[in-house]
């Protein structure tokens, strides 16, 4: 059934982007991840960080920022600190170094509620395409397209659905929460 695949397919997406969300929240080890939602002021626009250069871990602790073009190394500068991200980069020229400073009990709190609020919102997204599931399978069954016994199985399915993705954001929630507690 059409409907089915395509509820299952925008869980599935919500998911994703909850996991995508996740790996932008630091957890005091280095990733390039962190520097995602940094946009550039660069040739005429905003631009995200990765396409104006090349970020890379040398250590457990440092970001290195190597921009392909040099000039821009003040305007990548100025997005890292405005992007709030609690980091000061420092440069030599060539590259940008960004340490990763070690995260306080009370930023790791803070974390862990921004964590939960994006789990929220993806299990939000998750329920919204239940709903829509669910109206679309009524409408087959009001209209004679589906019997009132087809009708409670795809239902069925869905909240089932419904059920294992929010099961796996959980999961991500409490894999990325211990990832962010450990000291």
């Amino acid at each position: 059934m059409s409907t089915i695949d395509e509820v299952k397919s925008r869980m599935k997406e919500s998911l994703e982007a909850v996991r995508r969300e996740f790996s932008t929240i630091r957890t005091g080890k280095a990733t390039p991840s962190i520097l995602d939602t940094v946009r550039v002021e660069a040739y005429g626009g905003r631009v995200p960080l990765n396409q104006v250069a090349s970020v890379n871990t040398p250590e457990s602790t440092l970001l290195m920022v190597q921009p392909f073009d040099r000039s821009l190394i003040p305007d990548i500068e100025r997005a890292i600190l405005q992007a709030d991200l609690g980091l000061n980069p420092s440069n030599d020229g060539a590259v940008i170094r960004i340490p990763i400073p070690p995260l306080t009990e009370e930023r790791r709190r803070e974390y862990v509620k921004v964590l939960t609020k994006m789990a929220e919102e993806g299990r939000v997204s998750v329920r919204h395409a239940r709903r829509d599931g669910n109206d679309e399978i009524k409408a087959l069954v009001k209209e004679g397209e589906l019997s009132d016994d087809e009708g409670r199985r795809a239902q069925e399915e869905i909240q089932r659905l419904t059920d294992q993705f929010i099961g796996r954001i959980d999961e991500a929630l409490e894999v990325k929460e211990k990832e962010i507690m450990t000291v």
